[in-house]
């Protein structure tokens, strides 16, 4: 057995050269992870003083150079920009003769797959959508994060091995996404990530009204045991007065959240009637049951009678 060290790899040749348009919260992140497989970042460009601060603490002693300039230096370049923005910088820079033949042009938007990258297509480039499926902080613990992380992946036919070689450099996990269903991917991302967020805020915010001192630490064993139990059964692990079907409870609810927190009733009410069709179409809820519940969600929705708070 050889008891012989592997290479460092800061001590291996790199393979490709790397550029970071936009230094928000990916882009240094997914360079970091790219350089700890041997490649080497040379270019970034950034433009907020945050994003330079990013750039410094994840990508050190990488210069910061405007746009085209870091297209000019790297092989594979990082167009980590927000979604609306990335099609105007595309045709920019294709349009001023700054993508060169052969680059590799990845963006990481959810939202897009390769087409919005065409006209750098026309130009040369080898166009990759390569989207982590992970929320970031800008700060060292996202490269550990990309351990395991699915990415959702859509590239030309001819690009498939570059874009999943990529991506398990980084530590992640393919999933090819076709063109058409970006959009719808993102989508779920979204209402499953995003919302969760807001849901969760909304509840810490609640507990701290009713008196709990620590709210975080009631809801982390809760929650991580809801989204446990809803990532291996489904709506199988519903549970909950809306479930159950108790609409004094939920009417309770709504009284409760139109005094003390008049904001939340409408997301409320939103969730618990998604909750209903879904624990009712599954056999969870009893029909006999769901006809005062809906009843009470309606009621719920309607504004109090002369503007007073009920």
């Amino acid at each position: 057995m050889s008891t012989s060290q592997q290479p460092d790899p800061k001590d291996r040749p790199a393979r490709l050269t790397v550029g970071v348009v936009g230094a928000g919260r990916v882009g240094p992140a997914l360079a970091a992870s790219l350089q700890l497989a041997g490649h080497r970042p040379v270019a970034v460009s950034a433009v907020s003083d945050a994003s330079r601060r990013r750039a410094a603490t994840l990508l050190p002693d990488v210069p910061v150079v405007p746009p085209a300039e870091v297209l000019e230096r790297s092989d594979l370049v990082l167009l980590t920009v927000p979604d609306d923005t990335l099609p105007g910088l595309v045709t920019g820079l294709a349009e001023t003769g700054a993508v060169r033949p052969g680059q590799l042009l990845v963006h990481t938007s959810g939202r897009y797959g390769a087409k919005v990258l065409d006209p750098a297509l026309r130009a040369g480039a080898l166009p990759l959508a390569l989207h982590p499926a992970m929320t970031f902080t800008g700060t060292p613990v996202d490269v550990q994060r990309l351990a395991g992380c699915s990415f959702g992946v859509t590239a030309p036919d001819e690009l498939r091995l570059a874009a999943e070689a990529l991506v398990i450099e980084m530590g992640g996990e393919p999933e090819w996404i076709a063109e058409r269903n970006r959009p719808l991917y993102h989508a779920a991302l979204a209402l499953g990530a995003n919302h969760l967020v807001t849901l969760v805020a909304q509840s810490m915010e609640l507990l701290r009204t009713a008196g709990v001192e620590a709210p975080d630490r009631m809801l982390g064993p809760l929650l991580g045991a809801a989204l446990d139990n809803a990532l291996r059964s489904g709506d199988a692990a519903l549970t909950g007065p809306v479930a159950r079907g108790d609409a004094g409870t939920v009417a309770a609810h709504v009284a409760e959240l139109r005094a003390h927190a008049p904001q939340t009733v409408a997301g409320y009410l939103a969730m618990a009637r998604a909750t209903a069709d879904r624990a009712l179409a599954h056999g969870l809820l009893k029909p006999e049951l769901a006809e005062d519940l809906l009843g009470v969600l309606a009621d719920g929705a309607a504004p109090p009678e002369n503007g007073e708070d009920q």
